[in-house]
């Protein structure tokens, strides 16, 4: 586990990692599923609101910084690539703040990351999922570490966020979606939290 907003600070992340309990379960058939000599590295599971909001801003201000001609609409709409809009509402919550999103990636059995393409978080059109599937010629060692976080993941019943290599639901309205339900599983979660605890929480 490598609690990433924790360990670059972020005010309100969480120092631990948390998940649903059947998304957990799942996560474990997944860990049983990947090849010998890999491992996963987990970054991060729920994110409180706080968090959400932090990341929707820095994201945010990223862009316009890096394209500064682009109009405020445009750099909301691609931030909504990389981080959802920071919402509790039970009709469509922000996927992490429901405990059923996972970001990952995959590890050697010393628990370093490997190289699957781009860093985590990074705004880049390497990072789809299906970026290295469709140019194999640029990195076919990516493209394979890839397959083998999507089809251990997957297998065991996530999704995956098709512009993020690193992310994946279990139970929340964007995997619910995916599969064609009308109805996800898992609702908003509002928490409270406390140096970098979580001290309380309840479902909405």
């Amino acid at each position: 586990m490598y609690p990433i907003y924790y360990i670059q600070k972020a005010p309100n992340s969480l120092r631990s990692i948390y998940l649903r309990e059947s998304a957990y379960e799942r996560f474990m058939q997944a860990v049983s599923l990947l090849p010998e000599n890999y491992s996963f590295i987990v970054y991060d599971g729920f994110r409180p609101l706080q968090v959400q909001q932090y990341l929707f801003n820095q994201f945010s201000a990223q862009l316009q910084k890096q394209y500064p001609t682009l109009s405020e609409q445009e750099v909301k709409q691609e931030t909504l690539k990389y981080v959802a809009f920071p919402s509790l509402d039970r009709e469509y919550p922000a996927p992490h703040l429901t405990g059923g999103a996972i970001d990952l990636t995959i590890g050697d059995l010393n628990g370093n990351a490997l190289h699957l393409g781009t860093a985590f978080d990074e705004m880049n059109e390497k990072s789809a999922t299906r970026y290295y599937e469709e140019n194999a010629e640029e990195n076919r060692e990516v493209r394979d570490l890839r397959r083998i976080l999507y089809n251990s993941m997957t297998s065991a019943g996530f999704m995956n966020y098709s512009e993020e290599w690193w992310h994946y639901d279990f139970g929340n309205i964007s995997w619910a979606r995916r599969i064609g339900n009308k109805k996800a599983i898992y609702g908003p979660i509002e928490a409270e939290i406390q140096n970098n605890q979580l001290k309380e929480y309840r479902f909405i």
